[in-house]
């Protein structure tokens, strides 16, 4: 059974998106749990409902710390809970290119307009002052921008006549509850969608040189070096051969490598069928916490393995500049 992703969810004040998102994952099928809450404000309600329910807190003023120092404090607390994604709660705070970078495509806000439309703060008085039909809720990524990651989804609330910033927020706020939780337990669960980790693969494989895609027995797979010595370099396995995994194949060593890997950490690597003795090795992509920066590596590697001397003598001169 796949383990569910794990979620740090950041706050600043009553924490009612927060404590949404907390009793959705409290349905078995929900593919996250929280594990942790954190504030830059100690006396924050969401803290005590979120201590009530038996979950991990954490509190750090940011009054008197510079924005470098209290984002790097916040960072380590998430990554000591084991957090492998963050979700802003109304996190009243601008974060450091740093921490953002750091958490690149694991970490998701909600924001109360329909992006593109009213970044920023007033969202409700601005969509009312446009004179706009409707209003609505957006989940997006978190980039270095302020509310200008790509979105992952959207709900559109109705303005009714006689609203007021006020009324018109209380009913966005319902839908921002319903919306978000929906939209994290999506974005978690891409990792086990087997065509998301193909591309995902596809796409680290063909930046490497002269590669090309081929299916091969049925696996996605890719190769290296034209049509007439192309040399496969890596496939990806679903569940082939009868497997339970998805993992992507890669060329070790031989023999030695492969014991040592699988020694090391067995729920990452295994043995394949057929393909072991060859000296291929088994990285496992279902798991939900994919480095993909250790895949990268090791598909630049497995291509450098058989790819053409002229190409690995070509980016060992580039590498020298």
């Amino acid at each position: 059974m796949r383990a569910k992703a794990r979620v740090a969810i950041l706050i600043s004040g009553s924490g009612t998106n927060m404590a949404a998102l907390l009793y959705a994952s409290r349905a078995p099928s929900c593919p996250y749990e929280v594990v942790l809450v954190a504030s830059n404000q100690p006396d924050a309600a969401g803290l005590r409902l979120a201590a009530a329910e038996g979950v991990a807190t954490f509190a750090l003023s940011h009054r008197g710390m510079d924005r470098e120092s209290h984002d790097a404090a916040m960072d380590e607390a998430i990554r000591a809970s084991g957090a492998d994604h963050v979700a802003l709660a109304g996190y009243m705070r601008i974060l450091t290119p740093g921490f953002v970078r750091r958490w690149e495509g694991r970490m998701l806000n909600v924001h109360p307009s329909l992006l593109p439309k009213y970044k920023g703060l007033h969202t409700h008085q601005r969509a009312l002052d446009a004179g706009d039909a409707v209003a609505g809720c957006s989940v997006h990524l978190v980039t270095a921008a302020l509310d200008d990651g790509p979105v992952l989804g959207q709900c559109a609330v109705a303005i009714q006549p006689g609203d007021t910033a006020d009324t018109l927020a209380a009913r966005v706020l319902i839908a921002e509850h319903q919306l978000y939780a929906r939209t994290l337990a999506d974005y978690v669960s891409r990792e086990a969608d087997p065509e998301w980790i193909v591309a995902q693969v596809g796409e680290l494989a063909l930046a490497l040189p002269e590669t090309d895609a081929r299916p091969s027995h049925g696996a996605p797979g890719w190769r290296v070096g034209g049509e007439k010595a192309a040399k496969y370099f890596a496939y990806v396995s679903i569940h082939h051969h009868g497997e339970e995994a998805i993992a992507l194949l890669v060329k070790t060593s031989g023999a030695d490598e492969q014991a040592a890997l699988v020694d090391q950490d067995p729920e990452l690597y295994y043995l394949p069928k057929f393909y072991a003795p060859s000296g291929w090795i088994a990285i496992r992509l279902d798991t939900g916490r994919t480095d993909w920066d250790h895949i990268a590596d090791w598909l630049s590697r497995s291509w450098r393995s058989v790819a053409p001397k002229r190409l690995t003598r070509m980016i060992d001169v580039m590498a020298e500049f």
